[in-house]
Formats: C-alpha cells, structure tokens, sequence
C-alpha cells in the first residue's frame, strides 16, 4: 500500500482551524464522533469525491480514487475538524510508519491547540 498525503486536505484542516470549525474534544471521543458510514455515503452522494476527499489525510494511490478505500485518516465529521480524529490520524500514521500524514497531523493538532488554548 503507498499512502501518501492529501495536501488538498492538509490545507482544508488548516483552513478549518483558521476558520474555527473545530471540535475541541477530547482524544478517546473519536469512536463516537466520526462520520458513519452511512454518513459518509450520504455526504457522498450530495457533494461527490472532491469534496469527500479533503477530509481524509492520507491517500492510497493503489486504490482507486473513486472508492472509499482510497482515503484513509479521517480527521472530521463533514461539517468540523475534531481534535480526537486528529489525534487518532497522527497515532495511526505513526504506527504505521506514515512520516509525511504523522508530521501534518502533528502540525495541524500544534495548529489547532495554540489557537484555541
């Protein structure tokens, strides 16, 4: 599997910090705030793959790019950017040994805990 960054994403999660369409909530909340899959079906089939795609940090370019398997590391629910699904992104790619998704998870969750300390 070769994933890599969205940078597409990167900078719509920078832009939502910015904007202060965040969730400030706390880091085992993910299991609960992320989008269902019925959700992202939904968010999907009203605003299509481009706009489904910038909310996901992590591409796997051996997957098609119109399939939900070619997006990985979520990071917010379609409406916000969640602090635990950026702290759940930034564990995962660590552990996977994803440096360049480990790195902007760990900019964005400096971003996101300076501006709203």
């Amino acid at each position: 599997m070769a994933v890599k960054l969205n940078r597409a994403a990167f900078d719509h999660a920078k832009g939502l910090i910015s904007k202060h369409q965040v969730s400030k909530d706390e880091r085992d909340d993910w299991s609960e705030h992320q989008p269902t899959a019925d959700e992202e079906n939904e968010y999907l089939e009203r605003h299509g793959w481009d706009d489904y795609s910038r909310w996901y940090l992590g591409v796997d370019d051996e997957m098609d790019e119109k399939t939900k398997g070619h997006y990985k590391f979520p990071y917010g629910d379609f409406r916000r950017l969640h602090r635990c699904g950026l702290i759940s992104a930034e564990s995962r790619a660590a552990q996977q040994d994803y440096d360049d998704i480990t790195k902007a998870t760990a900019e964005l969750h400096e971003q996101l805990d300076g501006e709203h300390a």
